[in-house]
C-alpha cells in the first residue's frame, strides 16, 4: 500500500493519431507537489523531446501546490521552445481548474 498523498504515474503508449503523430498518454495519480514535481518532469520531458503528441491526464490528481503548477508551465515551454511536441494536458480536476483560474496561467496550460 502507498502512503497517503504520494504521486505516482503510468505511461501508456497508444495508436498513432490520425495525423500520424506518435501518442503517448501520462496518467497522474496523487498529489503533485514540491516533493514529487521533478518526478514528473522527468517522465515528460523525454516524452517532449521525441516528438508526437503528449497527454497528461490530471484527473487522478488530487493536490497541486504551486511547485506542480510550475512543472505544468515548465513543461509547456519545452514543448513551446522545442517545437516538435503537441502536449495536452487533460481531465482537470475543479481544484486543478480553479488554481489555474486564480493564478491566471490557463491560457498557458490549455494552449
Amino acid at each position: 500500500m502507498e502512503a497517503q498523498g504520494s504521486f505516482k504515474y503510468e505511461i501508456e503508449n497508444l495508436p498513432d493519431d490520425q495525423r500520424g503523430n506518435k501518442v503517448v498518454t501520462v496518467k497522474c495519480q496523487g498529489r503533485l507537489t514540491r516533493e514529487s514535481a521533478s518526478q514528473l518532469k522527468e517522465a515528460v520531458k523525454p516524452l517532449i523531446a521525441a516528438g508526437g503528441r503528449t497527454i497528461v491526464d490530471l484527473g487522478d490528481v488530487s493536490f497541486m501546490d504551486s511547485s506542480g503548477l510550475g512543472a505544468l508551465v515548465s513543461l509547456r515551454v519545452t514543448a513551446i521552445n522545442q517545437g516538435l511536441c503537441i502536449l495536452e494536458f487533460v481531465n482537470m480536476t475543479p481544484r486543478v481548474l480553479e488554481l489555474l483560474r486564480i493564478t491566471r496561467l490557463m491560457d498557458i496550460i490549455k494552449s
